[in-house]
């Protein structure tokens, strides 16, 4: 190759590389600044089949977009997005990351499905650049986030008929479901059974580190308790936020737990407040609960 070619491959190299996107940043917490921060989290990682309603911001529709949007836990084959013949559009939010900001990879499969054929899923996602935009540019921030929680997966069909393959699949679906049961009395936290025991997981608002010390706090007064015997078993990081889980009784109904959830939001409300060093008590507890937590991507 002669060095007059060498350099004509060079320079289109090198015009490539410059007009190649660049990758969406990494976001600790691509929820913040969202209506509902934590059940975002929560429908993203912890809640089995639940959907909610958002809008888009004014001006900030697509052509075409209909007012509203359902977000959903997760769709058929883990579809990120789905236009269906009636208009409406849908967006799975645990169909996986493509980028290291998960608002982005949600918007543009929102995105997509508002693009995409009256009745076509969206079935893959690009890798997302900086310039793809997030939820955050794209919805009212106005809006509260209303998770209603389902026993199974039926909305995924909405009115239509089935075939016998297709309600052998939602059936399978269904069975696999876990129950869960939003609570009242502080945001984000659910009760959940799994097998023959029971749980409460609760995404907690403040940063992994503040709720951390917040529990370390109580765990080392002897108050992390549920009630009279809810024991906080660890945590789960996601998102940039703690989601602690404590074991219950089984056999209790879920409703039970909503004084005692209510009474834990209280103190962890005021230690999260202190600004107060750890003491070595505190210190030790905050190792034991940072070697039991668990990320969840």
């Amino acid at each position: 190759m002669g060095k007059a070619s060498r350099r004509s491959r060079d320079r289109s190299a090198r015009t490539t590389g410059s007009e190649r996107a660049v990758p969406a940043p990494f976001v600790a917490r691509p929820f913040e600044g969202l209506p509902g921060e934590t059940d975002w989290v929560a429908m993203r990682e912890i809640v089995p089949s639940a959907t909610a309603r958002v809008r888009f911001a004014d001006g900030r529709a697509p052509e075409g977009a209909p007012d509203e949007v359902t977000v959903a836990t997760v769709l058929p084959l883990a579809w990120p997005g789905l236009h269906r013949d009636t208009g409406e559009v849908l967006v799975g939010i645990q169909s996986g990351n493509a980028s290291g900001d998960t608002s982005r990879d949600i918007a543009a499969a929102l995105l997509l499905a508002v693009e995409a054929q009256p009745g076509s899923p969206v079935e893959s996602l690009p890798v997302s650049t900086g310039d793809t935009p997030r939820l955050q540019d794209l919805l009212d921030l106005d809006a509260p986030l209303e998770i209603e929680v389902h026993e199974g997966f039926d909305f995924w069909v909405a009115d239509s008929e089935l075939d016998a393959d297709g309600k052998e699949s939602l059936e399978r679906a269904n069975d696999s479901a876990i129950p869960t049961v939003k609570l009242a009395s502080a945001p984000s936290a659910y009760w959940c059974r799994i097998g023959d025991r029971a749980y409460v997981r609760w995404v907690l608002p403040h940063a992994e580190d503040t709720s951390t010390n917040a529990l370390a706090r109580l765990h080392a007064a002897g108050d992390s308790r549920l009630g009279d015997g809810g024991r906080l078993l660890g945590c789960f990081r996601s998102s940039g936020l703690l989601i602690p889980v404590w074991e219950v009784d089984v056999d209790a109904d879920p409703t039970s737990f909503e004084d005692a959830v209510g009474e834990m939001r209280t103190r962890i409300e005021t230690a999260a407040a202190s600004s107060e060093p750890l003491t070595a008590a505190e210190r030790g507890a905050k190792a034991g609960l940072t070697n039991r937590q668990v990320t969840l991507r």
